[in-house]
């Protein structure tokens, strides 16, 4: 779900800016939204603790990852509260001057109401979340972004975020740091654990396949140019898939793994097709985008044939 994020803003900012400026521009615009919509899951930089006391295989590790990351994750900076304060914040830094001091203080009272609110380890997420949004200001400024274009991309990439979470584990702390709960538990898809995954992963690819489709309308470029005919051994990974556990949030891994090592083999045979033929189309995107739609391809595969037994 990490890349989602940055994908849906992406593809919402350049699309909306593509409107009103050059495409080269609205491009530029949903790269910073993306870098934006990244930048709250900082809070991950503490699960990999949780590995120090994970004793087992590869699942009692990745559970002792997520087991950590729950101390702090989609708290403070999942927040829709410290969203609209970042946000203009960071606009205002990119501003310098007065401008600059007023921002970096409305930063570092962030930082402060964190300590208070959730204690040392909150504080010091909401550092890193606060010094990662001054890195990508600056980047930005210095690839010519002016501040106003700041804000409203910082707002986007920040105030989305958290609604990519609400169909997997706990939802986020929407008002943190106050105590109101706007959701107890998250978004179900279905009633059946592993349909709600399986519905959680469309979604998923859906940011995907939107990011993809903005950048190539963007580029003047189309989707067939980049597809390779191996998008079919996606249909046979639904299959194989089925010698797994049947995947659910709390047995994810498996079925994931297998999945997603299609994709990346996929791509990986693509772009050593397209090396000893010596094709001219885009290595990377080729690969990218035939690794997305076996992936695809494979998720519809396993519903179908889910649905069926």
């Amino acid at each position: 779900m990490f890349i989602g994020h940055g994908l849906l803003a992406f593809a919402l900012v350049a699309a909306v800016a593509a409107r009103y400026t050059t495409d080269r521009r609205a491009l530029a615009l949903g790269v910073l939204a993306g870098a934006f919509a990244t930048l709250p899951d900082v809070d991950m930089l503490y699960a990999p603790v949780g590995l120090l006391w994970a004793d087992g295989g590869p699942l009692a590790l990745a559970e002792g990852f997520w087991s950590a990351s729950t101390v702090v994750h989609r708290a403070a900076t999942h927040s829709l509260v410290v969203a609209v304060v970042a946000a203009p914040a960071f606009a205002a830094w990119a501003r310098g001057g007065p401008s600059g001091l007023l921002g970096g203080t409305l930063l570092g009272a962030l930082v402060v109401a964190s300590f208070a609110a959730s204690g040392f380890l909150g504080g010091l997420v909401v550092g890193a979340f606060v010094l990662g949004g001054l890195a990508i200001t600056t980047v930005a400024a210095r690839r010519g972004v002016p501040p106003l274009a700041v804000l409203p991309t910082a707002l986007v990439g920040l105030a989305s975020h958290p609604f990519g979470d609400l169909f997997t584990g706990e939802p986020p702390r929407l008002l943190y740091p106050f105590e109101t709960t706007l959701l107890v538990e998250r978004v179900p898809l279905s009633g059946d654990p592993v349909l709600h995954l399986l519905g959680a992963m469309l979604v998923e690819l859906a940011t995907f396949w939107l990011a993809a489709v903005v950048y190539l309308h963007l580029t003047d470029q189309r989707l067939s140019d980049y597809l390779h005919p191996t998008v079919a051994l996606g249909l046979p990974t639904g299959g194989v898939a089925l010698a797994v556990p049947d995947p659910t949030l709390s047995l994810s891994y498996p079925f994931v793994f297998t999945v997603l090592g299609l994709g990346a083999a996929i791509g990986v045979l693509v772009g050593a097709l397209d090396r000893l033929r010596s094709r001219e189309r885009h290595r990377p995107l080729a690969m990218a985008l035939t690794a997305l739609a076996a992936v695809t391809v494979a998720v519809f595969a396993y519903l179908g044939v889910y649905l069926a037994a």
